[in-house]
């Protein structure tokens, strides 16, 4: 008999429609799996178990009676606790903020219902959403499911540790500065980070809008197990809700290029070393894309460093006036500490220079954009380190440096609006992890990405499989 847990979404969707299997049975197997694996996980933090069952038991008289009702019909699904959802919590981490419940479903819980999917819990995110591991003092800590000692990444660490133990087959996740990237990279997941502007988002609950530079970087997406699934979970995401003054109506799928793609090849850290594991990790992935038919050139990049940095130092000049007491009233002393550290490594700009710097912004989207145009892919260190302890960036200015402040190739993409996508090129023997690169696209072209993501995928493998080979 299938283990319908398994399968990825693409797989059960289908299963569903052709009436093989019910969406009650895709339930009733992911529940178990979820019972199995989160106690010792913590991935998923709140239970949306009863509500599924109802859900799955109208999904399925409505297959059999008028047909499904959207691409993710039955797919059992997580969502990341810090967007709302109908009667639920909304605490983003912070025990404080345990009480605000949600009024209404965010732009993205309703895509997902609206394409069939039947959310299952509600997974872990760090405080404020902003470490690249995922604890807090309100739900503890997610582990890694390769091993307790690794991060399972932040903030969406919830996320990626739930999809590929099984908890799901696709799970929601977001990223301001590689949340969605961070997890994919830390767990062998996949994601791409879509560009600004492509899946809506607002959550009823707030009571005051967000600053300028984090709507500029901030985005909703996936994490899958599988590339297929990041494809689907988009096209179902990708749906124009006017609560969003950016989103642009536009179809996930653009035309086709003629002839081979160019890829821009780098190994460049931005002065940072680079891990022998992420070197071989970048040469395995062009050798793979060479085989797939692209056509992978080292050419001179633009200067990324300086747009990281005023990435950085923008963001939280922006953090510094709308929350930094908040943190400092409601954060616990760890998050603060951490704070501390970020200020450190990316002093923030205040007054004339915030202003200016903001204003910058364009002359690197240009300069980035235009490249695109010649090279309409990039193929990118994510971080310049394979894997870190679940608390390095609690560990000083060095451990913070070492998680968030390398990570030049994944806050800067955001800085610009770039889509950017994480895929597992090699399976580290050493590590016992597999090891990901960064795939880097033109702004509106997330299809290109998972293309490209699908042609490492082909070749290395679906690294969850691996995975379950070594949980009990």
């Amino acid at each position: 008999m299938l283990d319908l847990w398994k399968q990825s979404a693409v797989d059960l969707a289908e299963l569903i429609r052709s009436q093989q299997v019910t969406a009650t049975e895709a339930l009733t197997s992911v529940l178990g799996r979820v019972a199995k694996t989160n106690p010792a996980l913590n991935a998923i933090v709140d239970d949306c178990s009863d509500e599924a069952r109802e859900e799955a038991d109208a999904l399925d008289v409505a297959l059999r009676t008028s047909g499904p009702v959207g691409p993710l019909h039955g797919v059992p699904v997580t969502v990341k606790e810090n967007i709302d959802q109908k009667g639920y919590a909304n605490p983003n981490g912070v025990t404080a903020l345990k009480d605000i419940i949600a009024p209404g479903d965010s732009p993205v819980v309703r895509n997902l219902r609206n394409a069939g999917a039947v959310i299952v819990g509600r997974t872990n995110t760090p405080e404020f959403s902003m470490r690249g591991t995922t604890v807090n003092e309100l739900h503890g800590r997610t582990y890694n499911p390769w091993n307790d000692w690794a991060s399972s990444g932040g903030s969406s660490g919830g996320a990626s540790s739930a999809v590929m133990a099984g908890m799901g087959a696709l799970a929601h996740g977001n990223d301001i500065a590689g949340s969605l990237r961070y997890p994919s990279a830390a767990t062998g997941a996949t994601s791409v980070k879509p560009g600004l502007g492509r899946v809506p988002a607002w959550n009823p609950s707030q009571t005051a809008e967000r600053g300028l530079v984090a709507q500029l970087m901030s985005v909703q997406g996936v994490i899958t197990r599988e590339v297929k699934d990041v494809r689907l979970g988009l096209r179902s995401l990708i749906q124009y809700d006017a609560h969003d003054p950016w989103m642009v109506p536009m179809p996930f799928d653009g035309p086709n290029p003629d002839g081979k793609i160019k890829v821009a090849f780098t190994k460049d850290a931005c002065g940072m070393p680079l891990h022998p594991a992420i070197d071989k990790a970048l040469d395995t992935a062009r050798t793979m894309l060479e085989d797939a038919g692209y056509d992978v050139v080292e050419p001179r990049f633009p200067d990324l460093k300086p747009v990281a940095e005023l990435a950085g130092q923008c963001l939280f000049g922006e953090f510094k006036v709308l929350l930094d007491s908040v943190i400092r009233t409601h954060g616990s002393k760890t998050i603060n500490s951490i704070f501390d550290a970020y200020y450190e490594l990316m002093p923030p700009l205040e007054g004339d220079a915030l202003i200016e710097g903001m204003a910058k912004r364009s002359f690197y989207v240009r300069q980035w954009q235009l490249f695109l145009k010649d090279y309409p892919l990039l193929l990118t260190p994510f971080l310049p380190v394979p894997t870190y302890a679940w608390d390095r960036d609690a560990q000083g200015l060095e451990g913070a440096r070492e998680v968030l402040g390398g990570a030049y190739w994944s806050y800067a993409m955001n800085f610009m609006g770039l889509p950017a996508g994480s895929i597992a090129s090699r399976f580290d023997d050493d590590l016992g992890m597999p090891v990901s690169i960064q795939i880097v696209g033109q702004r509106w072209r997330e299809d290109l990405i998972c293309d490209a993501c699908e042609a490492v995928e082909a070749r290395a493998g679906i690294m969850a499989h691996r995975l379950w080979d070594t949980m009990s």
